[in-house]
């Protein structure tokens, strides 16, 4: 079975958590979805690059998550999410994944 890129498994945490809580209307679901992406890309990040790395990493996810409210009101939900786990998948290849 193919692995899938931390930086993948990140930005898809950031996009399926708030679709998940957008089409579901339950957004404790989509925290759900945010929280098992982010877990599952933290172990990863710690693998391939060591444990300073995936807490730097965790924290970038976590404000790309938080970020991502104040931008919507300046360019719309959907942007903003994109926008975020595009940087937070950005980020997380340049520090991890292009190692594997």
């Amino acid at each position: 079975m193919a692995k899938v890129p931390a930086a993948a498994v990140a930005a898809g945490g950031l996009i399926g958590g708030y679709g998940v809580a957008r089409w579901t209307k339950k957004r404790q679901l989509g925290g759900v979805v945010l929280a098992a992406a982010g877990a599952t890309a933290a172990q990863q990040w710690r693998r391939q690059a060591g444990g300073k790395a995936a807490g730097a990493l965790t924290v970038a996810y976590v404000a790309a998550f938080a970020g991502s409210h104040p931008l919507a009101k300046k360019v719309g939900a959907w942007p903003s999410v994109f926008g975020v786990a595009g940087a937070v998948a950005l980020v997380s290849w340049a520090v991890a994944d292009r190692r594997a």
